[in-house]
């Protein structure tokens, strides 16, 4: 049995405290929080869950294996590293930290103790962005040429980062899980709308070594909500909608080709293949169930997670990338 302590009970501890407890083989000890009624939420549903506003007492805790971190980026770096030296395993939210120096840092540490250290990059348990991973890598889209990605809503504000480390960083990790190579430059705008509040919608553009292109369009002043996705390829093509209910994934065998005239040989001709769409079955599993599966596995089997220490380090130095193209108007950026 390996039992868990949450850190933090706002937006997303719930949802780790439900899924961690419903998990076989894992057991939700402590719950801390700075918020105290927060916490009397949690003896309600859980009465037999340890409480606190003081984390070291689940970080110090004999009766805690691993501690799952979901507060505001800022604060990730200190009690992830607070909890590797005690000799916990760590799963944390996303992003992993503030900078690729803290990453790194904690890299190390896991390292060096021999522990788990996992990032709370959800996407990449969905049963649709797997299902996509299946496909990228069995060769069925065939070369692909472009990523072209829309998420956008109205709010939910945050107020220690701006939309691209609250929204863009799902779809970078999304990215980083489809596609073994990784963008190596990056060109940003985005802009602030409201006064004392951090930027509110951005454009990213991510150039890769190949012919691939990623662009991924964030914002929080949206009047509706979009979650939508085109990757293309030469062969077939992908809509991917997570907010539909049936056909979240639909596969489109449509592409382009070029041939030569016959009439005139120095010309080329463009041909357009429009065949059928096809929706496949999705795993309908709650994402997070099966994160929660995989860290338990992680730890009892020594793997290293989908969502590593280093994928982790890969996205936040694209965001920093990101970040610094932004405040230079859209100049172009290394990801070093």
């Amino acid at each position: 049995m390996i039992n868990i302590g949450i850190i933090g009970y706002g937006y997303w501890g719930p949802n780790l405290v439900r899924n961690f407890n419903s998990t076989s083989g894992v057991n939700v000890t402590w719950v801390t929080d700075i918020d105290q009624d927060k916490l009397k939420l949690v003896k309600s549903r859980y009465p037999s869950t340890l409480v606190s506003m003081n984390t070291d007492e689940a970080i110090e805790s004999s009766n805690v294996d691993a501690i799952a971190i979901a507060t505001p980026v800022s604060s990730h770096f200190e009690l992830a590293l607070k909890a590797l030296q005690a000799g916990k395993h760590v799963l944390v939210e996303k992003p992993m930290a503030v900078n690729s120096q803290e990453c790194e840092r904690l890299i190390d540490e896991a390292d060096k103790r021999k522990l788990t250290l996992m990032v709370d990059h959800t996407f990449p348990y969905t049963g649709a962005v797997r299902k996509i991973k299946e496909l990228v890598d069995g060769g069925q889209l065939g070369e692909i040429y472009y990523f072209d990605s829309v998420r956008v809503n109205l709010g939910l504000f945050q107020h220690d980062i701006n939309v691209i480390w609250d929204l863009a960083v799902h779809d970078l990790s999304t990215l980083d899980f489809l596609f073994d190579q990784k963008p190596v430059e990056v060109s940003a705008t985005g802009m602030r709308h409201i006064s004392g509040q951090p930027e509110n919608v951005a454009y990213i553009t991510l150039f890769f070594p190949n012919n691939l292109i990623a662009h991924i369009h964030v914002n929080w002043l949206s009047p509706v909500k979009v979650r939508k996705t085109l990757i293309g390829g030469s062969k077939k093509m992908i809509v991917y909608d997570d907010l539909s209910i049936d056909e979240k994934v639909k596969i489109y065998d449509k592409g382009v080709s070029m041939s030569r005239d016959e009439v005139n040989i120095y010309k080329m001709k463009v041909d357009y293949r429009i065949g059928e769409m096809h929706s496949p079955s999705i795993d309908g599993k709650e994402a997070l169930k099966n994160l929660t599966n995989h860290f338990r596995n992680c730890i009892d089997k020594k793997e290293n997670p989908i969502t590593s220490s280093l994928s982790g380090l890969r996205v936040v130095k694209t965001l920093k990338a990101v970040e610094k193209s932004m405040e230079n108007k859209g100049r172009l950026e290394k990801i070093k």
